[in-house]
């Protein structure tokens, strides 16, 4: 799978098969609800959806997986088997709630579960067993408000160090999530901007600061170290490749690893803003972009430890897919 399949594949975001594929379902985000699978093919991995509408095919023959659209072959791999929602790490939703109503995300109508420290312990346990697990990344929604939710995440990653694996967390950030994250023994950190365009960011998150959550990123840098801090940047929710790229430029010169991740209009999200996924076109010119301003600022996308930028499944990944 080169460079240009995988942006296909993400372009299109989904797959069917003829059976049932035992996927793992997602807690997170805008695809939460959903199952999807894992693809490998040559030192690329991409995640797909399942749906049966999907113009990809899944196939297995003679122990290969072939994806196929309109019976052309589009590429061949083996499918991998997540630890807990993607190989190699226990990537875990703690809550399944949220207070806020970011306009792509099913996460808050869906209003999941809140996962007990005991119950994550054993899934954890038991990808340790396994002897694959190389990371731990916590993931939260907000039940009652963000500093009640970094609380209950600071308190699990004390509890988690025992595995003595990186650990990184994404939340919504407070005043003292940085010094406290740190403190508990988090390596890494992840506050989700979801759109760079700051006239945009109102409707896309209605009740949450832009300019708070850049200034967390920011003050996060020097505590976890250039390279180590993230942000997820979703690409087409309405914004121009201009307003991405100077985006792009203001996180990596601060410091800040920008995921450029593909729009997923949810069912559940239908009609409340106007997501168009992007093209493998877009996608291909705006990861190069990332690519070239990441090099302008000396930081390396293979040096994270956590989270999306060492997963890779769900995005062109600078430093590991180009």
């Amino acid at each position: 799978m080169d460079l240009e399949t995988k942006a296909y594949l993400l372009s299109v975001g989904s797959v069917r098969h003829g059976q049932h594929l035992s996927g793992e379902r997602s807690t997170a985000g805008p695809g939460a609800g959903g199952h999807s699978i894992f693809f490998r093919s040559g030192n690329r991995l991409v995640r797909l959806a399942e749906d049966p509408t999907s113009p990809l095919l899944l196939e297995r023959l003679e122990g290969e997986a072939i994806l196929s659209c309109e019976g052309r072959e589009v590429a061949r791999g083996t499918l991998v088997e997540p630890l807990c929602h993607c190989p190699d790490q226990a990537y875990i939703t703690v809550c399944e709630r949220c207070i806020y109503n970011c306009k792509f995300c099913a996460v808050p109508i869906l209003c999941g579960a809140v996962k007990s420290f005991a119950s994550i312990e054993e899934m954890i346990t038991r990808a340790a067993a396994t002897g694959r697990l190389k990371a731990i990344s916590l993931t939260s929604g907000v039940e009652v408000s963000p500093e009640g939710e970094v609380d209950r995440v600071v308190q699990l990653v004390e509890r988690l160090g025992c595995f003595r694996v990186p650990i990184g967390v994404s939340v919504c950030p407070t005043k003292r999530s940085n010094q406290l994250l740190k403190a508990a023994g988090a390596c890494e950190v992840k506050y989700n901007l979801e759109t760079v365009d700051r006239d945009l960011f109102p409707r896309v998150c209605p009740g949450l600061s832009f300019e708070e959550i850049m200034e967390a990123l920011c003050e996060a840098v020097p505590i976890f170290g250039r390279g180590h801090v993230f942000s997820n940047v979703i690409v087409g929710l309405g914004e121009s490749d201009r307003t991405l790229m100077e985006g792009i430029d203001e996180l990596a010169e601060a410091g800040i690893l920008p995921t450029l991740r593909p729009v997923y209009p949810h069912p559940l999200r239908r009609g409340e803003l106007d997501m168009v996924r992007p093209g493998p076109e877009r996608l291909l010119r705006l990861a190069r972009y990332a690519k070239r301003a990441l090099d302008r600022s000396g930081l390396r996308g293979d040096s994270a430890l956590t989270m999306c930028y060492r997963c890779t499944g769900c995005d062109l990944v600078p430093g590991r897919d180009l």
